[in-house]
């Protein structure tokens, strides 16, 4: 009996790299249409990818749990995660992650082949055993494609995303009010970011909702509980206006997928909102600051990005000062650069 190749991707986090992975999946899908293909997964992220044809199994990743169990000296769970790893005996690892951790897990694997990033940070190399020289200038995409390229398996740039039946039935009863997202043309937001330099000021979103419910336009704030701190102006907005709805930390990630399949647009930072937008193929404007977008931003939608740098500008999102960058970009141009999307969408997978 033949053996079945057994085969495991490790990209745990973070969500927003997490959704544009996908490639790396179809593309061993492709060269491997008989395999069992898994993805270790942080178990918060599995929304993402667990509706994905292409997967046979995740493999939840229980960071939190993990992590209290190592901080009052309990190895056991460690022990156990680790051991279920090692007892699929996998052919293949991709680590495109790149991080300590995940070469750790990809060497604990025991997998005959086990590849990724010479120049992983970390030294996560080190738990590899077939490396690739990657150029750093490519986009984070087309790094881990060409990973896959050089380790034979033809990349296959397939963004594609998959929400749940079960997540699209809920979409009209999020939130605290059941019936409060009627069927019908919606806007997401995802104002947030935990970074300072990659914010666009929260007033300024507020403004751009306001002038869209003010045309009749559902307006759906997104984002994670952690951050409704930076998001005042906009919680006031959705308080006092029935067409901007409140989800900040009211979705779980497979219902934010629903939700952003379905919208007629997604307005957003450089955040996960932004990635899934490209992975269900949506109209989309992100807004940037001290970030290379030719690196990180949305894959190949260079065009729905308003951004303003000069060559004097020091690109670093992990710098707060560099904050101004993203005050460069006026209420005005979001609000055109909407209006023009909006009247050119047509109703795809809707």
């Amino acid at each position: 009996m033949a053996h079945t190749p057994r085969i495991l991707i490790i990209r745990p986090s973070a969500l927003g790299d997490v959704c544009r992975t996908v490639p790396v999946l179809v593309s061993l899908r492709r060269s491997h249409p008989d395999a069992r293909i898994d993805w270790l997964i942080q178990d918060s992220f599995e929304g993402a990818i667990a509706h994905h044809p292409a997967l046979t199994h995740t493999v939840p990743f229980p960071r939190r749990l993990l992590g209290q169990a190592i901080r009052r000296l309990d190895i056991a769970p460690v022990m156990h995660f680790l051991d279920a790893l090692a007892q699929v005996h996998y052919d293949l690892v991709v680590d495109v992650q790149g991080l300590a951790r995940s070469g750790f897990f990809a060497y604990w694997t025991g997998a005959p082949r086990r590849i990724g990033l010479a120049n992983a940070r970390e030294l996560g190399w080190l738990g590899l055993n077939e490396r690739h020289h990657i150029p750093r200038n490519l986009h984070t995409v087309d790094r881990m494609l060409e990973v896959l390229r050089l380790a034979g398996v033809p990349p296959v740039p397939d963004m594609r995303l998959y929400a749940s039946d079960a997540a699209r039935r809920q979409l009209h009863s999020l939130g605290h009010t059941p019936t409060q997202i009627k069927p019908g043309p919606y806007v997401v937001i995802a104002p947030t970011s935990r970074w300072p330099a990659k914010r666009w000021p929260a007033d300024r979103f507020a403004n751009v909702a306001s002038h869209l419910a003010a045309r009749g336009l559902t307006v759906i704030l997104v984002g994670s509980r952690s951050e409704r701190d930076q998001c005042a102006p906009l919680l006031a907005l959705a308080a006092r206006t029935p067409l901007v709805i409140d989800l900040i930390g009211q979705t779980t990630v497979a219902q934010l997928m629903a939700l952003i399949e379905s919208s007629s647009l997604v307005i957003a930072n450089d955040s996960a909102a932004l990635h899934m937008a490209v992975g269900f193929d949506r109209p989309l404007i992100g807004l940037y600051g001290p970030t290379d977008i030719s690196l990180v931003g949305p894959y190949r939608r260079d065009a729905d990005v308003i951004q303003h740098i000069t060559p004097a500008d020091k690109l670093n999102h992990k710098d707060d000062a560099r904050v101004d960058l993203m005050r460069r970009i006026t209420t005005d141009e979001v609000i055109a650069a909407a209006e023009q999307r909006l009247a050119n969408d047509s109703p795809r997978r809707r």
